[in-house]
């Protein structure tokens, strides 16, 4: 059992004798004293990908469900269905995109670092590095005196997602993404 205040992305829970896995939470802290902290999450159902929201108070208890964990590294895509090769077995496991929900923009083909969760030796879900190298594919021109300030710009990674980058970056750069928070982190060696 796993209080709702201990919940984090990619936890996997079992409620009315199904598996969700948590894709978000967004925490309702009441400013009333003696209130308590809401804790709205988000699911996804395995393997349909189903969308599920429940609100819980910071003690409820959820069944939590034990996962083995597995590097694996991402192969392909072929329409909606990416498949994922574990590294340790060789073995290849598929995952629809409904599974994958916020996360296929993200995979580049033989991208390493990813973590697959296993249940009763299928793959239900994937979680991905932190921190992603990208390319800056596109983005306005330099601004000269623009290391002075802290101000931002908009640019397009390689990958097609939009982020906020310091002024002085450019086209052709390499920057640290967090993956979860889509946010700059810092310029990245080649």
């Amino acid at each position: 059992m796993i209080k709702a205040s201990s919940l984090k992305k990619g936890n996997v829970v079992k409620i009315n004798n199904q598996l969700l896995v948590v894709k978000h939470i967004d925490v309702k802290t009441p400013s009333a004293r003696g209130a308590l902290t809401l804790y709205k999450v988000r699911f996804a159902q395995v393997p349909s990908g189903q969308k599920l929201e429940q609100s819980y108070k910071g003690n409820d208890m959820l069944e939590d469900i034990e996962l083995s964990r597995k590097p694996v590294q991402f192969i392909f895509r072929e329409g909606t269905h990416y498949t994922f090769m574990d590294t340790e077995e060789f073995s290849q496991h598929v995952l629809d995109e409904a599974a994958l929900e916020g996360q296929t923009e993200w995979l580049g083909e033989n991208m390493e670092g990813i973590t697959a969760l296993f249940h009763d030796g299928s793959i239900i879900a994937i979680e991905l590095p932190q921190v992603i190298t990208l390319e800056i594919a596109e983005t306005s021109p330099v601004i000269r005196g623009a290391t002075v300030t802290g101000r931002t710009k908009t640019a397009t990674l390689t990958n097609g997602v939009d982020i906020q980058v310091p002024e002085y970056m450019s086209p052709g750069e390499w920057v640290k993404v967090h993956t979860e928070t889509v946010k700059f982190i810092s310029r990245a060696q080649e």
